[in-house]
């Protein structure tokens, strides 16, 4: 090679050099104490970093469920030579050990073992069109991961037999909310104040699961405005498993109603005997598996001591399922706020339904669709003309939520849902990002739909505020801020009953009685409820739901419907154009080196075509890729890559041996 080809593939490579140096990581996830995994999702594929205390091998994966059933894995190791091993696996039984893919679809970056760590750097695309491996989306996904002291004894890749550490967690890995980025040294970094709003020592009952409390606070003292720009959990140690969601409201209302409130450590929520506080446009938000949230440069939550509410009520869903006896609790949250304002005041609008009765979820079945509406007439009102943009949503349902959305209908045509979730985990419910805010304009017609399995009951469930009740709820940031807060719906009373076979009920009865039809007279709306055949009408009951009437309830931040929206029934819009998701058509991969086609286990699967016998172009493409690498004698830094020695000392020979 003459010098001038040799200066320019120098040219070349010396950005490799600077990216695989430099690279910042965008989410991190402590798997356990001994599994660090980092990650930065790009246009394409998604670079993952992993950092396990063990010399031996690791492996992580993604699935569609929590059973390890069909997971998707990638398995590697540094053998005693130095050479870094990579491997595409699958999971096809939860009792035996991930089985090589006879397609590999995750590319090598480097890898390095020292005294205490492995770490692996690699990248893998969204959709490898392999069937084998799982689709990312912004779905929540189950990753699982593995390790093991030991490392497999040849590149063939047999696993240690026995002693692997195992486990799984729920995470998003496409739209995450991520911390924001490091100032430069010459950035001014906003000073900020920190408000904890925190219950005090509330006994959970013994003799109930469940329990909704209540306490009010007043905002701090200050002087003018302020802009809340983080918030996050604050849960007192050992009580995570008792905590369900917290969320902090704005209150309106008498004010000695609520100073009298503040000076008490908070009730039980919603008694009819205590006063109606107006507590009901949301600040702050925290349900199961959330770490909080971090808002993006542009926009704030306004604290204003001149026009805003200087009352908040924290709300908090505890649940204790096996009734542990003395349970106290001080958890809470805390408000990052400062004065240098950002450019927008952000607000929250929740979308779903009114948790009542009338939402009924038959049981025994496997999927079971309900939908909250926000009609025009509210978004009408309170929308600007130049629209408002959602930057981030938080999806809410109680234990049977499987599937959840966002729609959004304009003028007869539905546009791409806002948030989509087709795999949700009713534990893991964290703020997700939007890759991009998604515009909300005036007389736009938002529908909450959520997507139950209910094949765990053997009685219906109705809508409410406790774990064992339901609920369907998105609540969407957005700025800049407008009146509208919550925006629910409610099956109509006519639409529920022509759901369960009713055609009248009997006037002032109590309980309620059925009239008509005949076969029904006499028998109480809840024997209706309890002995309804399900099993044979369940599709009847779906259609009349969804085809049926609701009556929309549009609240603004002071606690007060909207105008004009307090009707008793509206009906579904009409949709003239409906969203059909577009579908990338895949290839059947093909196997592309001896060792993957030798141990490939694709015996269900279709036989591959014309497969690809060009060993070196598999290890071009970092498939089972066997390459020397530097040992490190330090330890890798939580947050940070950690491994920088090894790539440069790649690339370094890669241009060495350009000039031979």
């Amino acid at each position: 090679m003459n010098a001038f080809v040799g200066y320019r593939l120098i040219l070349a490579l010396l950005p490799l050099v600077n990216v695989v140096t430099s690279l910042e990581w965008k989410n991190s996830a402590v798997l356990d104490n001994n599994f660090l995994v980092l990650w930065t999702p790009g246009d394409r594929d998604i670079v993952f970093e992993v950092q396990v205390k063990t010399q031996g091998y690791v492996g992580l994966g993604f699935t569609r469920d929590d059973r390890h059933v069909g997971a998707d894995m990638v398995i590697g190791w540094v053998d005693n030579n130095g050479q870094v091993h990579l491997q595409d696996r699958h999971v096809k039984d939860s009792n035996k050990d991930p089985q090589m893919d006879s397609s590999q679809d995750y590319y090598l970056l480097l890898g390095y073992e020292n005294k205490t760590h492995t770490v692996l750097r690699f990248t893998r695309s969204y959709d490898t069109c392999d069937p084998r491996d799982l689709k990312i989306t912004n779905d929540t996904m189950q990753v699982v991961w593995q390790y093991h002291v030991e490392e497999p004894v040849s590149a063939a890749g047999v696993l240690p037999p026995h002693g692997a550490v195992r486990g799984s967690r729920p995470l998003y890995l496409v739209q995450r909310d991520s911390p924001p980025k490091r100032t430069s040294r010459n950035q001014e970094v906003p000073a900020v104040k920190t408000w904890d709003v925190l219950n005090q020592q509330v006994k959970l009952p013994m003799e109930q699961d469940t329990l909704l409390w209540c306490r009010v606070v007043e905002m701090p003292q200050l002087d003018r405005k302020h802009h809340v720009i983080k918030y996050e959990p604050v849960i007192q140690p050992g009580n995570q498993q008792y905590l369900h969601h917290m969320t902090l409201y704005e209150c309106r209302g008498k004010e000695y109603d609520l100073e009298e409130a503040a000076a008490s450590n908070g009730t039980v929520c919603y008694q009819p005997d205590h006063p109606s506080l107006l507590c009901t446009s949301i600040a702050a938000t925290w349900n199961l598996g959330s770490e909080g949230f971090n808002y993006p440069p542009e926009a704030g939550y306004a604290l204003d001591p001149d026009s805003g509410p200087r009352y908040y009520m924290l709300e908090t869903h505890y649940t204790n399922p096996l009734l542990d006896n003395f349970i106290t609790d001080s958890s809470g949250l805390r408000l990052v706020y400062t004065n240098q304002l950002r450019t927008h005041d952000a607000g929250i609008l929740s979308v779903g339904i009114d948790p009542n009765w009338r939402h009924i979820i038959p049981p025994g079945q496997r999927e079971v669709v309900s939908e909250g509406h926000c009609v025009t007439d509210c978004t009408g009102q309170t929308i600007p003309e130049s629209g408002v943009n959602m930057f981030a949503v938080i999806m809410h349902t109680h234990q049977l939520g499987r599937k959840v959305r966002l729609r959004q209908i304009r003028a007869g045509e539905e546009l791409p849902p806002i948030a989509s979730d087709t795999n949700y985990d009713p534990n893991y419910q964290e703020y997700r990002r939007l890759q991009r805010p998604a515009k909300v304009y005036p007389g736009d017609h938002l529908v909450a739909e959520c997507t139950y399995s209910s094949e765990s009951r053997q009685t219906i469930t109705l809508g409410g505020l406790t774990t064992r009740e339901e609920s369907c709820l998105v609540s969407a940031l957005y700025y800049p801020r407008i009146e509208l807060s919550l925006c629910y719906s409610l099956p109509s009373l006519p639409t529920v009953l022509q759901s369960l076979g009713i055609q009248k009920l009997k006037q002032g009865a109590t309980p309620v009685i059925i009239e008509a039809p005949a076969d029904l007279a006499g028998m109480t709306l809840e024997e209706r409820l309890m002995r309804y055949n399900w099993e044979t009408s369940f599709q009847s009951f779906q259609e009349a739901t969804h085809r049926g009437t609701f009556k929309p309830l549009c609240w603004n931040r002071k606690g007060e419907l909207l105008p004009n929206t307090d009707v008793q029934e509206a009906h579904y819009p009409r949709i003239l154009r409906p969203y059909k998701e577009t579908m990338m058509p895949c290839a059947k991969k093909t196997p592309r080196n001896k060792l993957s086609r030798l141990f490939g286990e694709d015996g269900d699967l279709p036989a591959p075509v014309d497969p690809d016998s060009d060993e070196a172009n598999a290890v071009e493409r970092g498939q089972l890729v066997r390459s020397k690498v530097s040992r490190s004698s330090e330890g890798p830094v939580a947050g940070s890559s950690g491994v920088t020695r090894a790539p440069v000392v790649l690339v370094l020979a890669i241009i060495v041996a350009a000039f031979r």
